[in-house]
Formats: structure tokens, sequence, C-alpha cells
């Protein structure tokens, strides 16, 4: 297990309906983000789901934040 990994029997895995609700966008976004590979997931029969750190980090990431002088 690498730096930082927790073991899987303690990973919270979330549902494309899930991670489309915490950030506000669409499940067609969601599906986008994880076959572009922007959102890893795994595949479980013919629905995904996605770690719910790879949502946090994903949004801590992509997070635009204002620059004062």
């Amino acid at each position: 297990m690498a730096a930082g990994e927790r073991p899987l029997n303690e990973v919270k895995f979330l549902t494309v309906a899930e991670v489309a609700s915490v950030m506000r966008v669409s499940k067609m976004t969601v599906y986008r983000l994880v076959h572009s590979g922007h959102l890893p997931a795994i595949r479980v029969g013919r629905s995904f789901r996605v770690p719910e750190q790879a949502v946090h980090e994903y949004l801590r990431d992509s997070f635009v934040g204002v620059e004062t002088a």
C-alpha cells in the first residue's frame, strides 16, 4: 500500500448520482469526468463507483481562488 492510501475496507464509494449531488452537476458531467480519466472510478456491473476522497481531491485541485494584492 502506497503512502496516503487507505485499506479498501475503509474507503467510502459513491454512486454517480451521489457524486453529481455533491458536485452540483449533472450525472452526465460525472460520466464525462470518469471516462476522460479526470475522476477515478471502479466499475461494478454496469455502474460506476467513485471513491469519496477522489471527489474531494478533484474539487480541491479544481478550486479557483481569488488572489489578493
